[in-house]
């Protein structure tokens, strides 16, 4: 079963671009594998907290990537 995990910063992502990864993901699997691979293709997409993720040793935040607002809890 093809899988593919995506980690991003929390409620940086509408529902809509969530479903544009879901299927996007699952087409390039489908290029790859064929359609049978259409109706195994597992794709999780998880929000990490702000502040719980970096990069070269250095913890990174929305305000220090100069994320001004992140996407409306309304639209997660």
């Amino acid at each position: 079963m093809p899988f593919a995990n995506f980690k991003v910063p929390e409620k940086t992502l509408t529902v809509k671009q969530k479903e544009e990864i879901v299927t996007r993901t699952t087409e390039l699997y489908v290029e790859i594998y064929g359609e049978r691979a259409r109706d195994n293709t597992m794709v999780l997409i998880e929000e990490v907290a702000d502040g719980g993720w970096g990069i070269g040793g250095d913890v990174l935040t929305l305000a220090m990537l100069g994320e001004a607002e992140p996407a409306g809890v309304g639209d997660a």
